[in-house]
């Protein structure tokens, strides 16, 4: 019985150890919002270029005008919005269900460690659209979210990391295949986002 009761110690002691030390509300929900958000962003670019008169897949340079950059500009702006709200409430609503501060010491750590990475890789991506290099972009974006992912794995959980291998794998992959970058941004931001969410929603809920 003291053996039983020994262990059952420690493991409420692990316990609150974890829930000190890592953001463990992340919810699973929220990646596969944000994965059906660049979808549904995807498809609509692609049919941006459609009305462009760019035929995406037929493996030919393409000139974008100024208006069709900003529209691409807007509609990433969007899915990002769209992202970080769903990511917001469905978290927050996992933090109340269980009982959990949304914002303490380990929030503010986990959101500095990840967005050094982000905010690197976004003006990095400035960098390239006001070269007009907008063919390293898509790339560009995956590895760095990737590179963000990895670094916040120690506030948060440890399948993040995963989802951060994948990405920047994806992103590396891509600079090979310029022509196939609208693929690959669908495929990491989209898909795997969808995949991570539903094994995460499974897993922790």
């Amino acid at each position: 019985m003291e053996s039983k009761n020994y262990h059952e110690d420690l493991s409420h002691i692990r316990s609150m150890m974890e829930r000190s030390s890592r953001f463990i509300s992340l919810s699973g929900l929220s990646g596969v919002f944000a994965g059906l958000a660049a979808i549904l962003g995807a498809i609509y670019v692609y049919f941006a270029f459609q009305r462009e008169g760019i035929d995406y897949f037929a493996g030919q340079r393409n000139v974008f005008k100024a208006g069709l950059v900003n529209e691409l500009i807007i509609t990433g702006i969007v899915i990002l919005a769209v992202a970080l709200l769903s990511g917001y409430i469905f978290t927050a609503n996992k933090s109340r269900r269980k009982g959990l501060k949304i914002w303490d010491a380990t929030t503010k750590r986990l959101l500095i460690t990840f967005a050094v990475p982000l905010i690197s890789g976004g003006i990095f991506c400035l960098g390239l659209l006001y070269h007009h290099l907008f063919v390293f972009i898509a790339p560009a974006t995956l590895i760095f979210y990737g590179l963000a992912l990895v670094s916040a794995e120690r506030y948060t959980l440890t399948d993040v990391k995963y989802l951060g291998y994948c990405q920047i794998a994806l992103g590396l992959f891509s600079l090979f295949f310029i022509g196939w970058g609208l693929v690959t941004w669908t495929i990491g931001f989209g898909v795997l986002h969808v995949v991570y969410g539903l094994i995460m929603h499974k897993k922790y809920k």
